[in-house]
């Protein structure tokens, strides 16, 4: 595996390394992502050829969509890897995509009540290239709500969470609109879930990365929140009070407010954050956590 001596002192400094794959051992990454604009799918695309390049590496688009799922393994098996790591290119672990995921891999007993809605969804209306769908050859229909068919052991890893790569480019893109930090102000807003117990994860998790946006620069603070766009009308109305008042408060200190979404990729939800702040005078990044050369070093490290 050839890696740049920067990209070799960045690990270094996180207190990360790059695992040398064992004689023998090929294990095969199945990488998970929601499917999106064309854009966003290249996007994708671009980073799982840049891990195949050490690594046999296959992309699932979808929200828990059983088909590409198991199109992807079966590519894998193909290639003759001798295990599959099933690495999730979402923001947080805890959504019902994810733990539908799981069982769709055989790695959680009881299937998730959003698997259902999930298995009912016309996936390419969210941009995800659907698999060839055998049963127009014939072949029985499978459920899409069951679990894929391997014979290769399967593992999974976290999301991105609270990885320190992820707060490095979080820093970075805070760093990347500020002027004079000491008079600033950085709000990390992400998209985050409906159930309060898992968006209590989401925050304690954006707290750990706030920590590392903190430690990179003199900022006046750093704050973080969820704006819980899937929820009704009532929490989402809560969240943009929250908001703005976040904005309002620092505007009252007379600081210059640097809002950094923190999100895979820009391509709507930027869109009701800007919607939100109608009137409020604030900065916001020009790019989310992707395109990053980091994301293909986190799937790495992750798929170690």
């Amino acid at each position: 595996m050839r890696v740049s001596m920067s990209v070799m002192g960045l690990l270094a400094g996180l207190g990360l390394t790059v695992a040398a794959q064992q004689p023998g051992a090929k294990p095969g990454v199945l990488l998970l992502a929601h499917g999106g604009a064309a854009q966003w799918n290249e996007r994708v695309t671009a980073v799982a050829a840049a891990v195949d390049q050490t690594q046999p590496t296959e992309v699932a688009f979808g929200m828990a969509t059983r088909a590409n799922i198991q199109s992807a393994i079966d590519k894998l098996a193909a290639r003759g890897v001798t295990e599959i790591v099933a690495v999730p290119l979402f923001v947080s672990s805890y959504s019902s995509v994810i733990t539908s995921t799981e069982y769709l891999l055989g790695l959680r007993k009881d299937a998730p009540k959003d698997l259902a809605i999930f298995a009912k969804m016309n996936h390419g209306s969210h941009g995800a290239p659907a698999a060839e769908d055998h049963s127009a050859h014939g072949m029985p229909a499978v459920d899409p709500a069951s679990p894929v068919t391997t014979k290769l052991p399967v593992r999974m890893t976290p999301a991105l969470n609270r990885h320190p790569l992820i707060g490095a480019i979080a820093a970075d893109r805070a760093k990347s609109i500020s002027t004079a930090p000491a008079t600033e102000a950085v709000i990390l807003v992400a998209h985050g879930p409906v159930p309060d117990d898992d968006n209590r994860r989401w925050l304690a998790d954006m707290a750990v990365l706030a920590e590392t946006v903190k430690a990179s620069a003199p900022y006046a603070s750093v704050d973080y929140m969820t704006v819980r766009d899937d929820a009704g009308p009532a929490m989402r109305e809560a969240a943009t009070k929250e908001l703005r008042d976040k904005v309002q408060a620092q505007i009252a200190q007379g600081r210059r407010v640097l809002i950094v979404p923190h999100l895979m990729s820009f391509g709507g939800i930027e869109q009701g954050i800007r919607k939100r702040l109608e009137g409020l005078d604030y900065t916001m990044t020009a790019q989310a956590l992707m395109p990053d050369d980091r994301i293909a070093l986190w799937i790495k490290e992750s798929a170690k």
